[in-house]
């Protein structure tokens, strides 16, 4: 239990330190100082205004007013997109920002394609440059069912090949097992948050690109998931715990770290810095964005490497043992720890 608080400790500075300059949570705060902070640098809502000409290409959009405004509707700023539609407004720091278009400096025959979400609300954080898109022209609206359909099936086996990642370990832990963890969703969750840390906040004193925040992120977690298996799962088991008993221990560590990622991050969506907007390929029937074929191609790589694992390798022929029959496996010689 020592070890068990120390972690606890340990996340609960990291986390508090992501939200440093933010206000006291509960008290209706959401992450804006009452008093007038300082400007962290390079704090700014950015964007890039262009629509599409008749031969498709892509036409920058010049003279369009951007207001944006805090949560107690003052004006922090605004800007005039440039001949490359690019425009850029610095605000005060952390918080959350309404960001309006004026459309009625939109050049004629260029519409804002979606009026209902202008203005459009941002979570800004300190020391980020938060991009914002607002789509121009006119859609070009599908009349082909079949490659609307097309285009969900492909979205769909983006999202399913997430969740297959996610699924592995609380499939592997089930088998060698016999445990349903509730709380895997938040161990997930805290590769997400820890990579939040790593990329985003600067929390340790530098911030990195997604990349690097992904494998450091990996790296922790392993860690953690070690831990926490040698100072929970570990102790329960020599003590012949059963698995109703564990099931519950772990329904209650879900609820604990739910409530800590809530108390420390808010309710609110995050977004990490990088690859937020790109532009879509293609494919005829459907289109994606480098990021979602990247998404793809790593998704099913890592299942098939895990599947080759468990097939080919000592360790993984040592797993499928295990969860075949566990006494047999251990009077086989196998460690089932």
């Amino acid at each position: 239990w020592a070890l068990i608080i120390a972690l606890f400790g340990v996340f609960g500075s990291l986390f508090t330190g992501g939200a440093a300059s933010a206000s006291a949570p509960g008290a209706g705060s959401t992450g804006v100082v009452a008093s007038a902070p300082e400007q962290e640098a390079g704090t700014e809502v950015t964007g890039i205004l262009r629509t599409k000409d008749e031969a498709g290409e892509d036409v920058f959009v010049e003279g369009v007013r951007v207001e944006v405004t805090d949560e107690a509707g003052e004006v922090v700023g605004e800007a005039t997109s440039d001949a490359a539609g690019e425009w850029a407004v610095a605000v005060p720091g952390r918080g959350a920002y309404s960001v309006l278009l004026d459309d009625s400096t939109l050049p004629e025959g260029v519409p804002l394609r979606n009026p209902d979400r202008n203005p459009l609300t941002v979570d800004v954080n300190d020391g980020d440059s938060r991009p914002v898109l607002f789509p121009l022209g006119e859609a070009q609206a599908s009349t082909n069912n079949d490659i609307e359909a097309v285009q969900l099936f492909v979205d769909g086996i983006k999202l399913g090949l997430i969740i297959a990642m996610c699924s592995i370990g609380l499939s592997l832990i089930y088998g060698t097992t016999g445990l349903t963890n509730f709380a895997h969703g938040e161990m997930v969750t805290l590769g997400a948050m820890l990579a939040y840390l790593f990329h985003v906040t600067g929390v340790f004193g530098v911030t990195t690109s997604l990349i690097v925040a992904g494998i450091l992120a990996f790296v922790v977690c392993g860690a953690a998931g070690a831990l926490f298996n040698q100072g929970v799962w570990a102790p329960l088991r020599r003590r012949g715990a059963s698995l109703i008993s564990m099931l519950v221990v772990s329904i209650g560590f879900s609820i604990l770290f739910r409530y800590m990622y809530l108390f420390q991050f808010g309710g609110r969506a995050r977004f990490y810095n990088d690859y937020r907007i790109q532009e879509r390929i293609d494919f005829g029937w459907f289109s994606l964005a480098p990021k979602d074929i990247f998404i793809i191609g790593f998704s099913t790589l890592v299942l098939i490497l895990i599947g080759l694992a468990l097939q080919r390798t000592r360790a993984g022929k040592a797993m499928r043992a295990v969860a075949d029959n566990r006494d047999l496996a251990e009077s086989s010689g196998i460690d089932v720890e």
